[in-house]
């Protein structure tokens, strides 16, 4: 048997005959599990479909892999005590000669079988934090797609005796919404206007209602590449609306300080992203004059100098589409990100790059606006397959390079990247003090 227990944060089910959805599952296995050590699992888990399990198991994160500037993993020692190397005369006698160590700080595992423990769970404006005994022990960032408002209850499972719990209410909005905590409301972060005169690309960037931290890391960092400073290349986060009145409030002060934001007009949604997809669209053709547009998520760092290199590298006389592409991709049947043959009949996507980071010439997008005008244009609710099912269709008539580069990473970040995906916003900044030093290096290992 496993000694464990396990601490939820749940919302409510989405679904009936579903469990409801954990947006913060902390489970620490005393014995391990097929490791045979102990180990702190922390998870989340939406429509029954698990995420990547954060693990630690003692060994220590580095420095630059953090949560709100706390390390997400913690050094512990394997043994439930940490026996001292000095007996006690000796210890006495190495301080009345004066050569007394300093002593090192080594804690064991912080929970046992048998003893009681005091753990406290805390949320930040990147992600949540556990501390036993008052000592921090690790960190968990927050998954795309779960809102900490949303939890409703608090659920403890397991072989664990709770002596008492205390909890207190939890925020009516999201940490990172503060104002004062996250948006800092300097005339150096404002947009320049759009320009009247052509410029090279224009960005279009998916963003959620509430990612107001997201946002402001990708102001300070790399929306201050040259490029966008003056004027060549344009930035705009295309964002829909939430539910509640409290974050549109907000994110219409955000909008109109900073000038960097297009409020699209419907309720986000999953399978209405491919509708901000149209509107970058529609923006890099009938807003600005721009030779190419480029898409990326906010939680995507971007090398704007790079990737423009590589675009004058091609022919541009012909059309282009470059990324990170998929080749005869299969839609998967089964899980969260599943796909019914009445929404895709065929055996194999095609061709497409991955929705974190691509681009495509303006001819392209001028053909998806015209189409979309008329109704022709077909919509999927995967945006990034949205896109490659387009070039296709104008790939028919009109010969389109198709240009594929693993250096446009979709799984976190590779070093001399592109472009890398699920940065944080402390990542972002880091990346931009990294390259503003001449070295492409992510900022989730040395």
């Amino acid at each position: 048997m496993v000694a464990q227990f396990a601490v939820e944060l749940r919302g409510l089910r989405a679904v009936e005959g579903e469990e409801p959805p954990r947006i913060l599952h902390l489970n620490p296995r005393l014995r391990g599990d097929w490791s045979q050590r102990p180990v702190l699992e922390m998870n989340t888990c939406f429509r029954m479909q698990w995420g990547k399990a954060h693990r630690c198991d003692g060994n220590p994160s580095k420095d630059d892999d953090q949560v709100d500037g706390l390390v997400k993993c913690e050094k512990w020692d394997r043994r439930d005590t940490v026996d001292s190397k000095e007996t006690k005369t000796s210890s006495w006698l190495n301080r009345f000669i004066g050569r007394a160590k300093k002593p090192e700080m080594r804690w064991p595992y912080p929970f046992a079988e048998g003893k009681m423990f005091v753990l406290t769970i805390q949320a930040g404006v990147e992600g949540y934090h556990v501390s036993v005994g008052g000592r921090h022990v690790a960190s968990f960032p927050h998954r795309m797609g779960f809102s900490l408002e949303d939890a409703t209850g608090l659920a403890v499972t397991g072989g664990v005796d709770v002596h008492s719990i205390y909890a207190t209410s939890l925020p009516k909005v999201h940490p990172s919404f503060s104002l004062q905590q996250v948006l800092e409301m300097s005339e150096r972060w404002k947009a320049r206007p759009v320009p009247e005169e052509p410029i090279k690309v224009f960005i279009g960037i998916l963003s959620a209602t509430n990612h107001f931290g997201e946002r402001m890391a990708i102001r300070k960092s790399w929306m201050q590449f040259p490029a966008i400073q003056l004027g060549n290349v344009v930035a705009r986060f295309f964002v829909a609306l939430s539910h509640r009145k409290e974050i549109n409030a907000a994110l219409k002060k955000e909008a109109e300080y900073f000038g960097d934001v297009v409020i699209v007009p419907f309720i986000d949604r999953y399978e209405l992203v491919v509708l901000k997809t149209v509107a970058i669209c529609e923006f890099g053709v009938q807003n600005v004059s721009a030779e190419y547009i480029m898409k990326c998520d906010d939680d995507t760092f971007v090398r704007l100098d790079v990737v423009l290199q590589q675009i004058s590298v091609y022919n541009r006389t012909m059309p282009l589409y470059m990324g990170n592409l998929n080749l005869l991709h299969r839609p998967l049947r089964h899980g969260k990100w599943a796909v019914t043959y009445e929404e895709w009949p065929e055996f194999v996507y095609p061709p497409y790059a991955n929705g974190p980071g691509y681009v495509i010439s303006i001819d392209i997008a001028q053909d998806i606006v015209s189409r979309h005008a008329n109704h022709s244009l077909r919509l999927f609710k995967m945006e990034d397959v949205s896109m490659g099912m387009w070039v296709e269709d104008f790939n028919a008539t009109t010969p389109v390079q198709y240009i594929h580069s693993w250096r446009f990473c979709q799984f976190g970040c590779v070093h001399s990247y592109f472009t890398a995906h699920y940065q944080s916003p402390w990542q972002m900044l880091c990346l931009w003090n990294k390259l503003s030093s001449g070295r492409a290096h992510c900022c989730n290992y040395r």
